[in-house]
């Protein structure tokens, strides 16, 4: 049947798609037997044509494209196995015993809620965090994988992880393999859209170091893009000059964490664990 006007050239491919897509509106249909969706074939895509032979396309409603792109994303960030399940909501308070440590981690706490409640002004202006504490083991790291994780899972944002140790061999690797390059690296790092620099200020403060970090930090300032630190020391006491470290105050929040380590208290619980699991037997 031949079409006369605009109108009913729209209302028939309008038509067509829904003949083609109906069936998408039950997920419930896909086989249990098979991990294939029995509509895209396990594709992700739906695509007809229509009668003027014009293609087109739709992602389909059983979520292999977004479970695809979130593998990516997952792959991409490389968040440590250990902190992988981690999230804000599952963050416990109560593995600090001293009344100062809970009181610093209360107010640390809802500092990152206002955070992330407002994320979008915070990526706007290109702030991010600088969770400090002297002690290792009070919880830095896995609140900065927790803050990860939720923006990844949550905010759909692409994330890197990475120490600052694994940085620097990450560009030293640079300089003896011909297919790697130090400048797309640097470019990577500085340009994604959040970077979590976990235990920064525990590289040795070499010369060149500090030029890569400066170069990594001062495109992250100059993009606005959000990075997130963790590091054994405040700002004022890491063996970097002023050009690093005035970048990082006036773009992140420094968020102090509890002196005191949760890693014993958290081992005597997983003792106590066990040992009530075999006495139940």
């Amino acid at each position: 049947m031949r079409v006369k006007t605009l109108e009913e050239a729209v209302s028939r491919i309008q038509a067509e798609r829904t003949a083609q897509t109906i069936i998408l509106e039950t997920p419930e249909q896909t086989s249990r037997d098979s991990d294939v969706c029995p509509i895209c074939q396990g594709k992700g895509w739906i695509y007809w044509v229509d009668e003027a032979g014009r293609d087109y396309g739709r992602r389909c409603d059983c979520g292999l494209v977004e479970r695809q792109i979130m593998e990516r994303k997952l792959s991409f960030a490389n968040i440590p196995e250990a902190f992988k399940e981690m999230s804000l909501k599952t963050f416990q308070l109560g593995v600090y015993h001293q009344e100062d440590s809970r009181r610093i981690i209360k107010q640390t706490c809802a500092a990152i809620k206002y955070y992330m409640d407002h994320l979008e002004d915070m990526r706007a202006k290109g702030m991010g965090l600088y969770l400090y504490s002297g002690t290792k083991g009070s919880g830095k790291t896995r609140m900065a994988a927790s803050i990860a994780n939720e923006l990844i899972y949550t905010h759909r944002l692409q994330v890197k992880f990475a120490g600052s140790m694994q940085i620097v061999n990450e560009i030293k690797s640079t300089w003896d393999d011909k297919s790697k390059s130090e400048s797309n690296l640097l470019s990577a790092l500085s340009s994604v859209q959040v970077l979590v620099i976990d235990d920064f200020g525990t590289e040795l403060p070499k010369d060149w170091i500090g030029e890569r970090f400066y170069s990594i930090i001062n495109g992250r300032y100059q993009d606005r893009v959000i990075t997130i630190f963790t590091s054994n020391m405040n700002l004022e006491d890491l063996k970097y000059d002023d050009r690093i470290t005035n970048r990082i105050k006036e773009r992140t929040f420094q968020l102090p964490f509890p002196e005191e380590s949760v890693r014993e208290l958290i081992a005597d619980e997983n003792r106590k664990s066990l040992i009530e699991g075999m006495n139940q037997k």
